[in-house]
């Protein structure tokens, strides 16, 4: 079963049982999926529907600093939870060790040497990391690596 068909299941599964939040946050990712497939013309494979997924996470995550500095926790629990949704269809992340040996093996597969190769390790990287952990953790890992 493709991922946008455990959406579409989960999406009727949280209709009859009433649960809207995760109604709502299936339905924006269908929208974006949708969205996306509009624009290029094109059907998204499984990969593509992670990479919606994954922005969604980084948007909700970029948005609670500006809930907390505004005084909402009410707002800030209704993202975690939307996070938590969406974090279910992501595949497994990777722990920060796991992170550090594939940083560790790809600044040495490309002979980076300082963090003017930031830049080139990022590019052989990301494509191994992709959905399966956050940018940002990435980007400060690899620094950290380069500057030893």
């Amino acid at each position: 079963m493709s991922l946008k068909e455990v959406l579409q299941e989960d999406l009727k599964s949280a209709m009859r049982e009433k649960d809207v939040i995760r109604k709502n946050v299936i339905t924006m990712v269908r929208a974006g999926i949708l969205q996306i497939e509009k624009d290029k013309k094109t059907e998204l494979d499984d990969e593509g529907v992670i990479e919606v997924i994954a922005k969604g996470v980084k948007q909700r995550k970029d948005s609670i600093p500006d809930f907390e500095k505004g005084n909402r926790p009410d707002l800030v629990e209704n993202i975690n939870k939307e996070i938590g949704i969406l974090m279910g269809y992501l595949p497994q992340q990777l722990t920060e060790e796991e992170l550090n040996q594939i940083v560790s093996d790809t600044i040495f597969e490309v002979g980076a040497q300082s963090m003017q190769d930031l830049g080139k390790v990022m590019s052989a990287l990301m494509p191994k990391v992709k959905g399966k952990a956050d940018g940002k953790l990435v980007n400060s890992i690899v620094r950290q690596h380069l500057q030893r």
